[in-house]
């Protein structure tokens, strides 16, 4: 063996109780397991290294439902935000805005769109249009070494609107629609696992209803799954999950509703009406699942809370308007008064909003300062050219606990590496859903926490030799301390890697050695399978 880890406390993932055991890696899977008081005869494994175990939490490694790493993975060999967390799996390609598939001209639009999710991506050779040629560049990244962690993705609506239809809000006609099929059937061909979508964020929320369910029909077509942010998380917030069930169910897709939360003053209390909305669709036979992060506040762009007229044409076209007194009233009405629609729906408390980070020059001044109105805002968004991380504190800490609980849960960080302070969600979500929710405040107990990380998100991907501690599956694999494991991020220092988790292991290979990183770059993507 390559490998043998002994005297480990395995919770393999199913959910079942915990064992001790022996288990034994070689190229790159699980070759055996050896419980303790086996049978007589059966002998313990031998390996050319043995790692003793003695006293840690041997589990599958964790599958990020939810993670904005696109460049991340190219930028950074290290990557320790998530490999630290013991995340060996990330899903890019969210919330309907990624860099794959484009053409020159809308790879120009979705750099500046969300430059406050990943930075404008100077130090990023874009040297692939399709998604296959992106995810070629990530198994060629660092010299053809790799990537630090696994990573899949799904096509991103928004991004394929852009390129069939532009940033116009209007119905698609027959030929654009008929091209957003063949792209989308195209980046599933190539390897994407589903269709993202963000109904928020422009141009992806232009899209009707009809039009979301015929692209659903071609994800459904290559067994892929939907996963949209849908249209409203504050008021309408279940009227906006209603109709995602509603469209999924009528295309035949499968659904994972991201980041599946209940925010703002008017949800307060309410996820026990989204379960139970949920549960009837689940017990009628739909197939859904969700993801959350253990955290109340939200994080996006400051440019996202604008009214999605203002955001019609694209960047250019919004910095335009910001510029204008009287359209800039218009603006500061619909966000202040009406309630915007890129705010969900509800009139914007700007001393809930956080600047968590900026690109432009001498504006680092405002990193973690509350806004104070209208005026700051307008300011930002020009003066950053629309690159304004933000944190939104609206969330409602008994709704993220109902949530977590539900049958469907899996965990997504949602991490958001840009700025000077990010949300601590990217560095912390996987062990503070270990530290705080499983042994400080008893939320899940420990193999309930497990399975939700890497079992069912497995299965959720359709991916068969993964998220189980079983003989034949792939050594991606986390050891930690259940009595230690914490998050070390928090608002005031959301860089701090986490505490407790002294392996982790991609592809049997050591990415995290007694605490501390590796060289080592096992990670590849992971490619829909046929």
């Amino acid at each position: 063996m390559d490998l043998v880890i002994r005297d480990a406390e395995v919770v393999d993932g199913t959910g079942g109780p915990s064992y001790r055991a022996d288990v034994a890696v070689a190229d790159g899977r699980i070759a055996a397991i050896v419980q303790e008081g086996a049978a007589a005869g059966c002998q313990r494994p031998t390996g050319r290294r043995v790692l003793d175990a003695e006293g840690l939490v041997l589990s599958p490694g964790f599958i990020d439902m939810h993670a904005h790493s696109d460049l991340a993975l190219l930028r950074d060999p290290d990557h320790s935000a998530k490999a630290a967390q013991g995340v060996t799996l990330e899903i890019l390609g969210q919330d309907g805005l990624s860099y794959a598939p484009v053409d020159d001209r809308t790879l120009a639009q979705v750099r500046t769109a969300i430059t406050g999710w990943n930075g404008y991506g100077e130090d990023v050779d874009f040297d692939w249009r399709t998604v296959g040629e992106y995810l070629d560049r990530l198994d060629r990244a660092h010299g053809g070494r790799g990537i630090a962690v696994n990573a899949a993705y799904l096509v991103p609506q928004g991004t394929v609107r852009m390129l069939a239809v532009g940033w116009e809000d209007r119905a698609a006609t027959g030929a654009e629609l008929d091209r957003m099929r063949r792209l989308v059937a195209e980046g599933l061909e190539q390897g994407a696992v589903g269709m993202s979508s963000g109904l928020t964020y422009t141009p992806g929320m232009y899209a009707p209803d009809a039009e979301l369910t015929e692209l659903c029909r071609v994800v459904a077509e290559y067994g892929g799954y939907y996963c949209p942010h849908h249209r409203s998380y504050g008021a309408g917030a279940l009227e906006a999950y209603e109709e995602m069930v509603r469209l999924t169910r009528d295309a035949g897709c499968a659904l994972h509703l991201a980041h599946a939360t209940m925010n703002f003053g008017v949800n307060e209390g309410r996820a026990p009406e989204l379960l139970a909305l949920l549960d009837g669709a689940l017990d009628a036979g739909a197939d859904i699942s969700l993801d959350t992060y253990p955290y109340t506040p939200g994080c996006t762009t400051l440019v996202a809370l604008l009214p999605s007229w203002a955001s019609e044409g694209g960047p250019e076209a919004v910095l335009a308007r910001l510029r204008d007194e009287e359209t800039a009233e218009r603006i500061r009405h619909h966000l202040e008064v009406t309630g915007s629609d890129g705010c969900h729906g509800v009139p914007v408390d700007w001393h809930t909003i956080e600047i968590a980070g900026v690109t432009g020059p001498g504006l680092a001044g405002f990193t973690g300062r509350r806004l104070d109105g209208w005026a700051t805002a307008r300011r930002l968004l020009l003066d950053d050219r629309l690159g304004t991380t933000i944190l939104q504190h609206v969330g409602h800490e008994e709704n993220v606990r109902t949530i977590m609980r539900h049958r469907v849960h899996t965990g997504g960080s949602d991490g958001i590496l840009q700025g000077l302070k990010p949300h601590p969600r990217a560095y912390g979500t996987f062990p503070e859903y270990l530290g705080r929710y499983v042994r400080e405040l008893g939320v899940l107990s420990l193999e309930e926490c497990v399975a939700h990380l890497t079992s069912r998100p497995a299965a959720r991907l359709r991916l068969p030799d993964r998220g189980r501690i079983r003989e034949g599956f792939v050594a991606d694999l986390v050891l930690f301390d259940p009595e230690t494991v914490a998050s070390g991020a928090t608002y005031a220092a959301p860089r701090t890697l986490p505490v407790g988790i002294p392996h982790v292991l991609v592809d049997g290979r050591f990415v995290i050695e007694d605490g501390r990183r590796t060289d080592t770059l096992a990670g590849r993507t992971i490619r829909r399978a046929p």
